[in-house]
């Protein structure tokens, strides 16, 4: 069964059992799509309200486009699982004779690599959630607006919990390669948190 279809709280008991996987990877996913989430869903409670149609356009482009974002980091959850036991697989290969640990070596060389990918791209899944986000800052129904800093919280969360996972899975891979994931993912991270403070500072203002 996929991780997406079990119940909340059978999920819940997995990841909190000894199996290595679902892990960090998959918990960031699901974290990600959750704020993302938020973040249409303060957009369809500003929607509709009178003192907010002036921000009408926006709210449904953020619903648009933030779907999808929801819906691909939901599927991340169990890409994830499935790159790590990929990776568990290769480990697994025989290793008795010279072709054995060379099949054995690519094998584990190209589940690396998958495993780093995966992580990758719930990390830019999440700087698009992250730049959506930020499209409501100044355009969102108020009364949402403790919604709307979980939602960042959560975004940013996932993607450190996927930027770790990209960080773990390069150590695998030759400098150069690894150089060039770190680079993007630096690239992200940083992004990502000038966007998160900028949210966090807007939704703090109604707090006081």
């Amino acid at each position: 069964m996929k991780l997406t279809e079990m119940t909340v709280h059978d999920y819940l008991e997995l990841v909190a059992s000894d199996a290595p996987a679902p892990g960090g990877g998959s918990a960031s996913a699901l974290v990600g799509a959750q704020g993302v989430g938020l973040f249409t869903m303060v957009a369809g409670l500003t929607l509709g309200r009178k003192k907010y149609v002036d921000f009408a356009d926006n709210c449904n482009e953020i619903i648009e486009a933030g779907k999808p974002v929801v819906s691909e980091l939901t599927a991340q959850i169990d890409r994830d699982t499935d790159a790590y036991n990929m990776i568990s697989d290769a480990f697994k290969m025989p290793k008795e004779t010279d072709e054995e640990k060379a099949a054995r070596k690519a094998a584990i060389r190209e589940a690396t690599i998958v495993a780093t990918n995966a992580p990758l791209y719930t990390l830019e899944l999440c700087h698009k959630g992250m730049e959506l986000g930020k499209k409501l800052i100044g355009k969102f129904n108020t009364n949402c607006a403790s919604d709307f800093g979980v939602g960042a919280l959560n975004v940013r969360a996932a993607a450190y919990g996927a930027w770790m996972n990209v960080l773990i899975n390069v150590t695998g891979l030759d400098e150069e390669m690894a150089a060039d994931y770190k680079a993007k993912g630096q690239k992200l991270i940083g992004e990502i948190d000038e966007g998160f403070e900028m949210i966090y500072n807007e939704t703090m203002q109604y707090m006081q």
